[in-house]
């Protein structure tokens, strides 16, 4: 129950695909935790080749340190990162786990 004056705000995960100019970008927004990794896995194997992938972060609010390892793995498999936000890359430097 939630206290009068409260107010509880349920953070969601979204992915939406899309094909640029020889690319598929998987465009997530929301909040990124361990439970969502096992998804994008999937869609990650189902695209051909990862130097063809593209994840955009811009709309990504929070994540968790093992959604952090699993961003810096998809980027050291050549799947590129684009609109990073500033912590999530520092993390990702920092080697967090």
């Amino acid at each position: 129950m939630v206290p009068a004056g409260s107010h509880c705000i349920a953070m969601t995960f979204k992915i939406e695909t899309s094909a640029q100019q020889g690319f598929t970008v998987l465009t997530l927004s929301g909040h990124i935790e361990t439970e969502h990794i096992a998804t994008l896995t999937e869609l990650l194997d189902l695209q051909r080749g990862s130097a063809n992938v593209i994840l955009d972060l811009r709309e990504i609010r929070l994540a968790d340190r093992h959604a952090v390892g699993f961003l810096r793995g998809c980027e050291a498999k050549g799947i590129k990162l684009r609109n990073c936000p500033a912590y999530i890359r520092e993390w990702m430097e920092r080697g967090t786990e």
